[in-house]
């Protein structure tokens, strides 16, 4: 039986950084919109989704394409808005998308759904991307990864994973050891759905990292790659760099 794959952006008004940035203008059209023009170019995909609070958010999703689920405003992360988005309706697989990523890789959507429509042993596929540099590196800002050689996610971490031991303090990123987390996401439902019922794990709450919940929970988590980690727009000085992105990608 094939199985019905959807892809889910959560989005909330009240963004901390950036209350409603959701329908921020990017280049004329609203960052959902941007958003959903790149999800829709993935072809794994049954369905679009966008889980909200807010009726605003909920229009801009019917212009741009997408069907809007109303989700309580209190949900307390993205992947509990993902999840409550499902209920009492039909979905086996589910991809959770930022929703502020407007040169969002339709690839790589479509790479970690097939990654799970592919193989029933994985709970979750997510990717990782080289680490650019040693700020990057070193940064508590970037989310690192480790993965074992069948591609399963061993660890993630704010430090610096793995530690090179000797070197200098300020080390260089060793390529192809070395990767940064891309924060997208594809569930199994069934394991989704044990995800959000089970409470913040303990190194989940040190390193403020939900993915060590679902590594704590035994999840088999696959690390895909990806080319680069994407740009996302976190406050109102990002607008300009994601717009010349676009320009120089030839988006309009």
């Amino acid at each position: 039986m094939t199985e019905r794959i959807v892809g889910v952006i959560p989005s909330r008004w009240g963004s901390t950084r950036f209350p409603g940035k959701s329908l921020a203008p990017i280049a004329g059209r609203p960052l959902l919109a941007r958003v959903i023009d790149r999800v829709r170019l993935a072809r794994r995909l049954d369905a679009v989704w966008v889980a909200t609070d807010d009726e605003r958010i909920a229009e801009a999703a019917r212009a741009a394409g997408a069907e809007p689920v109303m989700t309580p405003s209190d949900l307390p992360s993205g992947t509990d808005r993902v999840a409550w988005a499902l209920r009492g309706r039909d979905a086996d697989i589910v991809v959770n998308i930022q929703g502020d990523e407007p040169l969002l890789d339709p690839a790589a959507v479509d790479a970690v759904a097939a990654a799970l429509a592919d193989d029933p042993s994985w709970d979750m596929a997510t990717a990782a991307s080289p680490v650019a540099d040693a700020a990057e590196l070193h940064s508590p800002d970037v989310v690192k990864v480790v993965r074992a050689d069948d591609g399963a996610a061993l660890y993630f971490s704010r430090s610096v994973i793995p530690y090179v031991r000797g070197a200098a303090p300020d080390f260089p990123p060793e390529p192809g050891v070395h990767l940064r987390h891309v924060g997208l996401y594809a569930y199994r439902r069934t394991f989704l759905e044990r995800l959000v019922a089970t409470p913040p794990s303990p190194l989940e709450r040190l390193e403020k990292l939900e993915q060590l919940r679902a590594l704590q929970l035994g999840c088999r988590m696959k690390v895909l790659d990806a080319p680069a980690a994407g740009v996302g727009v976190d406050t109102p000085a990002d607008i300009a760099r994601a717009e010349a992105l676009l320009r120089a990608a030839g988006i309009p």
